[in-house]
């Protein structure tokens, strides 16, 4: 049961991020060109290098036989939750003009597969967001639960995007980008909040 409660944190913080974000607006361009099936080969892909390699080195720090250093790792990562979820409710358009945008925009212009491009798009779109950041604190955090973090993180991408593909434009059209980003701001709040308590209390 240990276990079930990092796959599900994993899993609820990548699949609300990734609700609206670049990566998901890349997705859906190529779901009238090739099949479903390819797209979420792709994402699963990208999904398990990008989260998986912030998974690993998280664990690998969180692995360190040191109690102090892992307390204060464990504040770091539910206070950088809090942080990252009250940046969201100031996150604007400003997001969309970021650099990460234009270099998945040169990659699907490459001649490549698309499953390589959407691939790549991922690892690269992924690199430095706040998931990524998260998958990285959720590593330190749960060191023993690698393989149910990268399991979570890769099903939340899937899928985010294969409700995407599924809906096509009626999350955007209906569903703000504005809103998407106050909905991933409350769960990252909660899960820090909670994480944070929980800390304070073994401390105590």
């Amino acid at each position: 049961m240990y276990f079930l409660y990092p796959f599900f944190i994993s899993f609820i913080l990548v699949f609300v991020s990734e609700l609206g974000d670049k990566t998901q607006l890349l997705v859906l361009s190529f779901s009238s060109k090739i099949k479903t099936f390819s797209i979420l080969i792709g994402v699963a892909i990208g999904s398990f290098f990008s989260h998986g390699i912030a998974i690993l080195f998280g664990s690998a720090i969180g692995n360190l036989d040191n109690p102090i250093l892992h307390m204060v790792l464990s504040f770091i990562t539910y206070i950088s939750f809090i942080f990252f979820g009250i940046l969201s409710f100031f996150n604007n358009e400003s997001e969309c003009k970021t650099g990460s945008k234009g270099i998945t925009k040169i990659i699907s212009n490459l001649k490549l597969g698309y499953i390589l491009i959407i691939a790549i798009s991922i690892v690269v779109g992924e690199l430095g967001d706040k998931t990524f950041l998260a998958s990285l604190g959720l590593g330190i955090e749960y060191a023993n639960c690698k393989i149910p973090l990268i399991l979570g993180a890769i099903m939340g991408m899937v899928i985010s995007d294969f409700l995407a593909i599924l809906l096509g434009k009626f999350l955007s059209n209906k569903i703000s980008e504005k809103s998407m980003n106050i909905i991933s701001g409350i769960i990252f709040l909660f899960f820090g909040c909670f994480g944070f308590v929980n800390v304070l209390i073994h401390c105590l």
